[in-house]
């Protein structure tokens, strides 16, 4: 299943824009654009215990290099230099049977891949995973990672306060769906390092399935998506809404099919071919343009969805009375138990 070692195409200059997400990246842009919000949230690190996050991996994981780890050292430096990263961030392998990888760090970002990771995949399934990392600390994500992180750890601290507590899952709820969004972008940049794309899905297979590939197959897999995204009715619309309403990444099937995407509609062949933004263009990218291409995005998703809540949302316009009454009829149910399931929670913090 490991595809040979070859030469891959490089990309000199190219911009995180180019493989970032149209809603990643219309929010990175509007932070960035934020005069101080970068300083700030870098010098907040020192409150945050920046220093001491990599002090614990230096302690209890393996820092890799040349004379560690050297194979996932080498997968590493081949991504930078594709990438063209101007810095390598440092990396660590972490004990722990869980398949996890993960980029953190305010002021120097750095990578952490479990062993449990590095049993499930192969050479080309890793230079993904690393790939996916590397563009997570090029694109500024580890920044926004960080925090979340220390607001989740503090939303828990203060769920007994009913007002301050709900205010701050709300700001919590945001990241998450900002986090969401950024994987997407994280599996462009693994798939513009790696240049395979049975491994990219593969990858994702593994991550749902276990090491088993040779019992999976890869149409099956992505017929998963179309059959997720058309199936069931109005209350099986909110149900999804509900199951991704903790989750930090997007469900592995439907990773695999957003690049799925990202590949059909012609993006990825224009970035190997050469056409894509430059770094040095980056301070000429302009807010209004990033929030039309995210809005570009989100019309074409929602326009070719088969969900049943997002095909009713749709057909409004055409048949207001009608679409309410059917929205009310099929919904209630899964609504009621949603207020409840919130009443709950808040009985609980309480």
């Amino acid at each position: 299943m490991t595809s040979p070692d070859r030469l891959r195409t490089r990309f000199p200059e190219i911009s995180t824009r180019a493989w970032e997400h149209p809603a990643d990246r219309t929010a990175l842009v509007t932070l960035r654009s934020l005069y101080g919000f970068d300083a700030v949230l870098r010098a907040l690190s020192g409150l945050l215990a920046e220093r001491q996050h990599r002090l614990l991996y230096l302690a209890t994981a393996v820092r890799v290099d040349e004379r560690q780890f050297k194979a996932v050292h080498q997968l590493r430096q081949d991504c930078v230099e594709i990438l063209d990263a101007p810095t390598i961030p440092e990396m660590f392998v972490l004990q722990d049977p869980k398949a996890n990888a993960f980029t953190i760090g305010m002021e120097q970002p750095f990578i952490v891949l479990t062993t449990g990771l590095l049993d499930l995949l192969d050479q080309e399934e890793l230079r993904f995973t690393v790939g996916h990392e590397l563009g997570h600390a090029l694109s500024g994500h580890a920044v926004y990672r960080t925090m979340l992180m220390h607001l989740m750890r503090l939303a828990g601290g203060i769920g007994w306060m009913p007002i301050g507590g709900w205010a701050l899952r709300a700001i919590v709820a945001a990241l998450m769906e900002w986090s969401r969004k950024s994987e997407l972008s994280g599996d462009r940049a693994g798939l513009l390092c790696c240049q395979d794309v049975e491994a990219s899905v593969r990858v994702h297979m593994k991550l749902a399935g276990g090491s088993r590939v040779d019992e999976m197959s890869h149409a099956a897999f992505l017929q998963q998506a179309d059959d997720y995204d058309k199936s069931g009715d109005l209350r099986d619309g909110v149900l999804k809404l509900l199951n991704l309403e903790l989750q930090t990444h997007p469900f592995s099937v439907l990773r695999a099919a957003e690049l799925r995407r990202w590949i059909s509609s012609g993006e990825y062949n224009r970035v190997l071919d050469g056409q894509y933004p430059r770094r040095h263009q980056d301070r000429s990218a302009r807010i209004g343009e990033e929030f039309k291409h995210a809005a570009r995005s989100y019309r074409e998703s929602f326009d070719q969805s088969e969900d049943p809540l997002v095909k009713v949302v749709r057909n409004l316009g055409k048949d207001a009375a009608s679409a309410v009454g059917t929205v009310g009829a099929e919904v209630a149910d899964t609504v009621s138990k949603l207020g409840k399931r919130l009443s709950d929670w808040q009985n609980r913090d309480n």
